[in-house]
């Protein structure tokens, strides 16, 4: 294979990653969507979508399998390549998060929320910011701008340890609140989850760009303050 036809591949893996990336927010949207109008129509097409989100990562997955085996990339170009493996991986994790998200409105049923969902939204609304900057920074291999979101990290971490703590003295407060309470403690979790995958993806955008694998931590130092929630709890979703 040309030279040329080698870049046509990773410009098509590379729109397939954008499109997946595209896939994934939309699906952040309509979960919480759903969850604010307890919309169990919407939830479950969310639930049902996440099908169309795997198999396209499976594509991508088989395109770089491709790729690899034709073509026997080195340095930047096998960087590259391996970051959109790792990238289509996160970005069908993400997913997930989102599908699971739609499955606690499900289990909320017809319960009335807690509380009014205010902090949720403006959870979701910074995890799409976060990844809509991560895939402009992944098409630009623009290592600054992929810094950078370690910044909005900070804000959902923040927005999360805000919300738990408020769920928690709600329960402490009226024991009756204690279901209700835990399922938006897990769409936070979700969250803050998604919000930490788009972190990771920055992470292999520098690695493309420069070879190194770097952590990208936030804005607020750790002496500033005790560590928040989100960072004291090693759970998976």
């Amino acid at each position: 294979m040309t030279r040329e036809g080698f870049v046509h591949d990773l410009q098509q893996m590379q729109d397939a990653i954008l499109e997946l990336g595209s896939m994934v927010d939309k699906a952040l949207h309509q979960a919480v969507d759903a969850l604010k109008r307890c919309d169990h129509y919407l939830a479950q097409y969310v639930i049902k979508n996440d099908k169309n989100i795997n198999d396209k990562r499976y594509n991508i997955e088989e395109q770089v399998q491709m790729v690899l085996a034709t073509q026997q990339p080195v340095a930047h170009d096998l960087r590259l390549i391996l970051t959109m493996l790792f990238i289509a991986t996160e970005l069908e994790r993400m997913g997930d998060h989102a599908k699971g998200i739609a499955r606690i409105c499900e289990l909320i049923g017809e319960q009335p929320l807690t509380k009014p969902l205010i902090d949720i939204p403006k959870m979701a609304e910074k995890c799409s910011k976060m990844l809509n900057a991560a895939l402009d920074a992944f098409l630009k291999e623009d290592v600054a701008a992929a810094r950078t979101v370690g910044c909005l990290d900070d804000e959902v971490d923040l927005l999360y340890d805000q919300i738990y703590r408020d769920l928690l003295q709600l329960m402490l407060h009226d024991q009756q609140n204690v279901n209700s309470a835990t399922y938006l403690i897990w769409v936070g979790h979700n969250l803050e989850r998604f919000a930490d995958r788009v972190v990771n993806i920055c992470e292999r955008i520098v690695f493309t760009a420069t070879g190194e694998i770097q952590e990208i931590k936030g804005c607020i130092p750790e002496e500033n303050g005790p560590q928040p929630i989100s960072a004291l709890m090693e759970l998976e979703a």
